[in-house]
């Protein structure tokens, strides 16, 4: 390839992202300085936090600028290096955006740049053992604090960090309950992930569907939606309940100001604890949770899916499967092999 192909951030949304919100660019590949590598991105991770980078305002992270790439979590290979930690052909984690080639070094953005183990597959690295896995590991263990015999609730359960979170849980010794949209989605966290039961808020009422599978009411809720779904969980908390806000996927999309619960008068009145965290202030953990997280899937006890789509010209369309509910586990794009 002779030139870099991006997608660039064209105009900040207004609601729902569309193609128009982007712009497909060509240049010139860059070239490493000192200390630096030239990598091939490989595959891209979507992730619905993407959608609060667009909008200009003030965040854990700046928000990506008009005529900048997409920012992106992404697993590339060296084609080119000037560090001796790194060799050429070496599949390396690092934030690529959405383009084919970048420069990067350790400790520069996001993600910074590291090897990826060998043996261990990209999609794994991007899904369960990467971003997604490492906020469910942390956010319910942290802050959740589960202890066995505890009802866990979890909404967005069947996404990439839903579903990795009610599975500790499991491990844990809680009876888990997921919500999620769609009759294949609650089939697979019952069937496939272990958990004890399912709500299906597309079709089901989710309040009158907590206070019947929840019957001891519910200790900890890992909420990835926020809104409604927030709303009824609340209503529903144990005393001295933990309430963890990963993420409120109902409101990213949001062209007015989303009201908040009602009822948050159910913390005081129950002493329950609700909050919020960002995963990044937890990544000098990392490696204590990539051990526990391989141990449980090397022992069969936490299984994972990825919504594999492929084709660089996909790339725009790929995160909106994030919020049409088009996917199901942890959505990456493959947009080129290794060499």
């Amino acid at each position: 390839m002779n030139n870099n192909r991006q997608w660039l951030l064209a105009k900040r949304p207004h609601g729902v992202v569309t193609r128009d919100n982007f712009e497909y660019a060509e240049g010139p590949i860059p070239e490493p300085g000192e200390g630096e590598v030239l990598v091939r991105n490989l595959f891209l991770s979507f992730d619905p936090t993407q959608r609060g980078w667009m909008e200009d305002r003030e965040s854990y992270l700046p928000p990506v600028q008009i005529g900048e790439p997409m920012r992106a979590g992404s697993i590339g290979q060296v084609v080119e290096s000037n560090n001796d930690e790194f060799a050429k052909g070496d599949i390396v984690q690092t934030t690529g955006g959405w383009q084919d080639f970048l420069v990067a070094a350790p400790g520069q953005g996001v993600m910074g740049l590291s090897k990826v183990p060998e043996g261990v597959p990209p999609e794994m690295m991007l899904s369960v053992l990467g971003v997604t896995g490492l906020t469910a590991y942390f956010g319910l263990l942290d802050l959740g604090e589960p202890k066995e015999g505890e009802t866990v609730l979890v909404s967005g359960a069947a996404g990439a960090t839903g579903s990795v979170a009610g599975q500790i849980a499991k491990i844990k010794g809680c009876r888990v309950v997921g919500i999620a949209g769609g009759p294949d989605k609650c089939r697979w966290l019952k069937e496939e992930a272990g958990f004890d039961d399912v709500i299906d808020y597309k079709n089901e009422d989710v309040d009158a569907r907590i206070a019947e599978t929840c019957p001891n009411k519910v200790d900890v809720f890992f909420d990835n939606v926020g809104g409604d779904i927030l709303e009824a969980a609340l209503n529903h908390i144990n005393m001295k309940a933990r309430v963890v806000l990963c993420g409120g996927i109902s409101a990213y999309n949001a062209t007015e100001p989303v009201p908040g619960p009602t009822n948050l008068m159910n913390l005081v009145i129950m002493r329950g604890r609700m909050e919020g965290f960002i995963v990044i202030d937890y990544m000098h953990r990392a490696g204590e949770a990539i051990t526990d997280l391989m141990g449980w899937i090397g022992a069969g006890e936490l299984k994972y899916q990825v919504d594999m789509q492929e084709g660089f010209d996909n790339i725009p369309d790929t995160l909106n499967r994030l919020f049409t509910g088009k996917n199901l586990g942890k959505q990456l794009l493959k947009i080129a092999d290794p060499s």
